[in-house]
Formats: structure tokens, sequence, C-alpha cells
């Protein structure tokens, strides 16, 4: 009994050391803040009932998503097959695992979509019909009406040839606004702040665009509020996060 009252505490240690992360979020009035990532063990003893489920969490703004997404497969173990948007502001995180490991790791991201100012719906479907894999697992395609992705997929961009490249872990700036000419304006005051490499632009609909960097903490981190500022009156700033050690289930989303 005191070894399993013991875990969670070094748990929290451990994540905290390897998730110590800056965040900038703003609320409605899009105002910046700093806040922590220190990411807690979640409410789950551990146990597993060997039974499979599918989570799914549907959290608005891709900046929001890609944070939860990557705590949430920090602090329980599911998978994340990928993140669906919806044409608005709103996208779905699908997750895999054992039934008490996605209950656990749903009550996390719903928490942790409220910490960040958002709301996340959440469901667990516990032994799901083979059926419905057709409406979970379909190609993918460039959305007609807006030009981003239905999905983020991990198979939507080929590994790197070097393994090598796999295994350097790098920070991800992420900053999203609504407005096209806010998103650029940003993009090009992150790329000449810091040394930094531009991943991609994400679009979900609704004139939400979403830019995504990388590099190491402190060039992001730099990156990251140089974009924030330069956004101005050009549009409104969405949120603007900084992971500074992304999960590769996140990281296989994104192009490489």
């Amino acid at each position: 009994m005191a070894n399993r009252q013991q875990a969670p505490r070094r748990l929290t240690k451990r994540l905290a050391r390897e998730n110590s992360t800056h965040l900038l979020v703003s609320r409605p009035s899009y105002s910046l803040r700093t806040m922590s990532s220190v990411v807690e063990p979640v409410a789950w003893d551990g146990q597993l009932t060997g039974a499979r489920a599918l989570g799914f969490a549907e959290i608005p703004f891709l900046s929001l998503a890609a944070v939860v997404a990557d705590q949430v497969v920090k602090a329980a173990p599911v998978r994340l097959l990928g993140i669906e948007t919806t044409g608005n502001e709103n996208l779905m995180l699908r997750l895999e695992g054992d039934v008490a490991a996605v209950e656990a790791a749903l009550g996390f991201a719903e928490r942790r979509t409220q910490e960040l100012g958002g709301t996340a719906r959440v469901k667990c479907l516990a032994r799901p019909e083979s059926a419905l894999s057709a409406l979970l697992h379909f190609p993918n395609a460039p959305n007609p009406l807006y030009g981003g992705r239905d999905q983020l997929l991990p198979t939507d961009f080929p590994p790197a040839p070097d393994p090598a490249m796999n295994s350097k872990q790098e920070a991800l700036g992420i900053l999203e606004t609504q407005g096209l000419t806010a998103i650029l304006e940003a993009t090009d005051a992150m790329l000449k702040a810091a040394n930094v490499t531009l991943v991609g632009k994400e679009k979900i609909g609704a004139a939400y665009v979403t830019v995504i960097v990388r590099g190491d903490v402190a060039a992001v981190t730099a990156a990251v509020e140089a974009g924030s500022r330069a956004v101005g009156q050009l549009g409104k700033l969405i949120a603007a996060h900084v992971i500074a050690r992304p999960h590769d289930d996140l990281t296989a989303l994104l192009p490489r």
C-alpha cells in the first residue's frame, strides 16, 4: 500500500521535470497569460481490464487540442489515433486503449481543457462495434471548403529516412489565429525572431489557422512570444503554446 501511495508522487515529480513547458494561453478576451503545464497523474489505480475501448474528446481550437492530446498520452497508457476536424473551431481527439485507461485519460482531458479556458465533450466506447471502424478509419483528403486536412493522422507523412532525426526531441511552438493575414504576419515575426524551423500550417475551418514551429525551447519560446505580439489588430489571437518535449504520438501527426 505504501508503494502505491508513493507512486503518484514519484510520477508527478518525473512528469514535472519532463514537461516543464511555457504556455501562453488566451482567454476569451485574447489576453496572454503564462501557465504551467505540469502533467499530474490521472485518477487511475493502474489496473487494466483487458477490454479495448475507444475514447473521443471534442475540444475547441487546434492549439488547445494539440496541448491536451500531448498531455493525455503522457498521463495515461493510451494511443492517439488522430485528430479529426469538424469544419468549425472544434476538433475531436481519437484515443485507443484499455477501458480503464481511456476513461481516466478522458477525465484528464476534460479537466485540462477547462483549465485552458475551453470545454471538452468526452465519451468512452467500451468494446465498440466493428462496423464503427468505417466512420473512424477513412482516407484522408484536403477539405474543399477551407483547404485543410479532414484529419490529422500519423500516416499522412512518411517517417524520416534517418532514424536519428526521429529521436531528436525538439520543442514545438503552436500559434493559432482567426484570420489568414494575422497568421502570416505572426509566422514572419516568429521566423525572424529566433532560430526555429517552420513545421507547417493547419486550417480547421471558420478562418482558424494554426502555424507550428520547432527548435530548442528558448528559441521556440522567443519565436512564439514575437508571433503573439505581431498579431496586433490584424486578427484574433486564439492561443499560443510551447510544448517543451512533445510526445511521439503528437509529432507523428505533423509534417516531418
